[in-house]
């Protein structure tokens, strides 16, 4: 990997990228709640944020295998570097939350289409025993980003307000974008024609209609690994999406403190999320996705319960952090595995296909969650919360992914088993060596 120039440019240029995702995360909500001081407000901003993704969606994955990825990606960010760079000057006539809405729903959008190219990118860097490992430094770009961001989004509000934190995540971008000229994506065309024939032309109309979604679904679907994980991911999503905006909430409001320390508890997750990124290799390779995705949900149930219920700001902090590595953990394992078993050529529909069906209760949740904590508090909300995620849990227990008992399985069109050995497996190692930013 250290040779890998390609990588390693595209990893160092993104690290820097997501530390601006991870001070938007913060400067965002506090945005949205300087000037409006409403809860329910943040929750909708959230909500259009994700049904954004969830539209976007479905037709992402089509434009991701049919054009130039790394070309998309500069486009994207570059775009998004003019719109946050612009909204200080906006924000300097006076509040308007419809802006907000509106610069929520346009960077959704270019974020969805960079994202799908981002995942569908990875295994065109590194070779196939590489690929777990290049998604866990991946991941741990974005857990030093969780744990420096939100600091920095704390310091930069608190100095200037968080219009200008914005804007620093838009320079970000502008970085991400000059770091992508630097890097070549090696395209595996000879798997792309032979899967996926030349002559085969998409039909007008409907054709085109099925090829940008009910594709990609359909190989979800039809795998029995991937069919699982998606429907516990979407049930799972309707917790997690809105329980940032309840912990921001929670310790901004309920608890009366600052920004700095908001920063600083939420900078607490990216320490187990950097934890995570960095074990993740191995703990996959020693116990498999049947036992670090159980173990992942246990951990994201008791956190986002437990994170409600107290009042003790180091309790939080360190809930935060176990919240994190469960995400972390989680993250990487699942998508090496879509990675793993999916073919070059349909990438992009599966991801964006996975992204859509499990971010859809996404914004659904994140209203629901923020409606009920508005009226029946924080604590109450939270602790539902973490008992359906220890019910999701408890059906990934009764599922194929549980503990081994499945290796990976061929798919349709042609995908192999695995890009790298097997998935599933018990507590033996592999005898070979084996990931979305935040915010706007």
């Amino acid at each position: 990997m250290r040779g890998n120039r390609n990588f390693n440019v595209f990893w160092l240029g993104q690290a820097l990228s997501v530390l601006g995702g991870s001070i938007s995360m913060i400067a965002l909500p506090l945005l949205v709640l300087d000037a409006t001081g409403s809860l329910v407000q943040m929750g909708l901003v959230t909500v259009v944020a994700g049904a954004t993704g969830i539209g976007t969606g479905l037709f992402a994955g089509y434009v991701v295998d049919r054009v130039d990825r790394r070309r998309l990606m500069i486009v994207c960010d570059l775009t998004r570097a003019v719109l946050l760079g612009a909204l200080p000057l906006v924000w300097l006539a006076g509040p308007r939350i419809w802006v907000l809405y509106v610069l929520t729903a346009v960077v959704g959008v270019l974020k969805t289409l960079f994202d799908v190219a981002y995942v569908t990118a990875v295994p065109q860097l590194v070779r196939p025993e590489d690929l777990t490992t290049a998604n866990g430094r991946l991941f741990s770009t974005f857990a030093l980003g969780s744990l420096l961001g939100p600091a920095a989004a704390g310091f930069i509000a608190a100095g200037v307000g968080p219009d200008w934190a914005l804007a620093v995540d838009g320079a970000t971008f502008l970085v991400s974008a000059v770091s992508l000229g630097w890097v070549t994506f090696h395209r595996q065309a000879e798997q792309a024609e032979r899967a996926e024939p030349s002559g085969k032309r998409p039909a007008a109309g409907g054709e085109v209609l099925r090829e940008m979604f009910v594709v990609g679904f359909r190989f979800l679907w039809s795998h029995p690994l991937l069919r699982p994980l998606t429907i516990q991911l979407t049930l799972l999503t309707f917790v997690t999406m809105g329980a940032t905006d309840l912990l921001i909430f929670h310790v901004k409001e309920d608890l009366g403190r600052d920004a700095v320390t908001l920063g600083y508890v939420i900078a607490a997750g990216g320490v187990g999320s950097a934890i995570a990124a960095l074990a993740a290799g191995r703990l996959r390779r020693v116990f498999g996705i049947g036992v670090c995705w159980p173990a992942s949900l246990a951990l994201v149930g008791v956190s986002v319960a437990g994170i409600g219920l107290s009042r003790s700001v180091p309790v939080i902090a360190a809930l935060s952090a176990a919240f994190m590595f469960g995400i972390t953990l989680g993250g990487v394992c699942t998508m090496t595995l879509r990675q793993e078993v999916t073919p070059d050529h349909l990438l992009g529909r599966v991801t964006s296909a996975f992204w859509t069906v499990h971010n859809a209760s996404g914004p659904i949740g994140a209203a629901v969650l923020t409606a009920l904590a508005a009226r029946h508090g924080v604590p109450a909300i939270s602790l539902a919360g973490g008992a359906l995620c220890l019910l999701i849990l408890g059906g990934a227990l009764l599922t194929p992914l549980r503990g081994g008992r499945a290796d990976a399985q061929r798919g349709p069109y042609g995908a192999g088993p695995v890009r790298s050995g097997r998935v599933l497996r018990g507590r033996a190692a592999e005898p070979t060596e084996p990931g979305n930013r935040a915010g706007l």
